[in-house]
């Protein structure tokens, strides 16, 4: 598995620490960036981490801004993304097993280090059930077709 992470600078330092956390487990990722702390704009990482996903270039995204909201808005136009906006662990493992939510979005403002990784790890354990949740994720995609 691999994950593409971005963050805009009211995420960086959560992201450096789940960067941390992913390379002490061994999973592989590949950093969207931002790399600075100074004020950028989410859209500008939300952007080539959905893309990476909806590609296939990468098996999941995970984002982080001061509160992941303004991350989920940018990722969920993305056609093909679903991202959820999580602050804890049961929100995370529903994402996954209901929405089949390809990215995770966190606050840095909201979770602390210790729970934005342990959402991470629900998020990831969890796996999307099928069944009925399958005709809701298609009804979803036929809204990306409105636009």
């Amino acid at each position: 598995m691999k994950i593409a992470v971005g963050s805009d600078h009211g995420g960086i330092h959560l992201k450096k620490e789940i960067v941390a956390y992913f390379e002490s487990k061994g999973i592989a990722y590949e950093d969207c960036g931002a790399f600075i702390e100074e004020s950028v704009d989410y859209p500008d990482y939300a952007s080539p981490v959905g893309e990476k996903v909806v590609n296939k270039e990468v098996d999941l995204g995970i984002l982080v801004c001061g509160t992941g909201i303004g991350m989920s808005i940018a990722a969920n136009k993305i056609r093909g993304i679903r991202a959820a906006v999580v602050s804890d662990e049961f929100s995370a493992r529903m994402s996954r097993e209901h929405n089949n939510a390809n990215i995770l979005c966190l606050g840095e403002r909201v979770v602390g280090r210790d729970l934005a990784l342990s959402i991470i790890d629900a998020w990831l354990e969890a796996t999307f059930q099928g069944n009925r949740h399958e005709r809701r994720i298609e009804k979803i995609a036929k809204l990306e077709e409105l636009r």
